[in-house]
């Protein structure tokens, strides 16, 4: 906040140098690049929730989330695995076979057990049959995630035609698909519900995510604003033009 009092006073005060103004003109810019970019995000992120849904899935993918006391899932992840229990469940009403489960999430530090583990624990006691559940527990990403799974499925289904589709939380997904496809997995997301309180805190989390995967075009694109402005204010400092 003092800073943009800063720019603001020192921007229209016609003291101010006009070299010094373009200086300060550095940061709104920067500002309203960052404002673009987050715009793009929110609406691709929007727009995945919409997704059309395909019921002729050969597996389910649910991706893992921490562990609570090392060896519980959470409530978010709890949520993930029901919404592939509905998803299965549906498909089967549609006149399609059930489609295998694949819990993907490797074993953490403080963690007693694999993610995949507890996850598969929990869907048992939900109804899913154990022989519909395969585990991936190796991954320690969400990129891991997507490339393991995809082994997975390849090496039950016997060749890579089958169809697949993957579990996660709905703010979570849209940047998830785009791992699936650096992985050369053909598979859409589904969402899980979200609690509203966490969702500001969550979004903006997976926009930092979205940022560092494109980090060299953002600080490309950033560099060359800098530098446009202190070429101006050089040039006007040297009354160039």
């Amino acid at each position: 906040l003092g800073l943009w009092v800063f720019i603001f006073i020192g921007h229209f005060t016609r003291s101010t140098p006009t070299g010094l103004r373009l200086i300060l003109d550095i940061f709104p810019t920067v500002a309203v690049y960052l404002a673009a970019v987050m715009y793009n995000f929110l609406v691709n992120l929007l727009l995945y929730q919409i997704v059309p849904r395909r019921y002729q899935q050969n597996y389910l993918i649910v991706l893992g989330a921490g562990l609570i006391h090392g060896d519980q899932i959470s409530n978010i992840q709890a949520a993930r695995i029901n919404r592939a229990i509905q998803f299965a469940y549906h498909q089967q009403e549609k006149g399609q076979p059930l489609p295998k489960f694949i819990m993907s999430g490797g074993q953490g530090l403080n963690e007693k057990i694999s993610e995949a583990a507890a996850m598969a624990a929990y869907a048992i006691k939900r109804g899913v049959p154990k022989e519909l559940i395969l585990l991936e527990d190796q991954s320690r990403n969400t990129e891991q995630n997507m490339e393991f799974s995809q082994i997975v499925a390849y090496n039950d289904y016997g060749n890579d035609n089958f169809k697949a589709c993957f579990f996660t939380s709905n703010y979570h997904v849209f940047r998830s698909a785009i791992y699936a496809k650096r992985a050369g997995l053909d598979a859409n997301g589904i969402g899980s519900y979200t609690r509203p309180y966490y969702l500001p805190n969550a979004v903006l989390r997976e926009f930092a995510g979205m940022f560092v995967m494109n980090r060299l075009r953002h600080f490309t694109v950033i560099a060359l604003i800098v530098a446009g402005y202190i070429a101006l204010a050089i040039c006007k400092l040297l009354n160039v033009f």
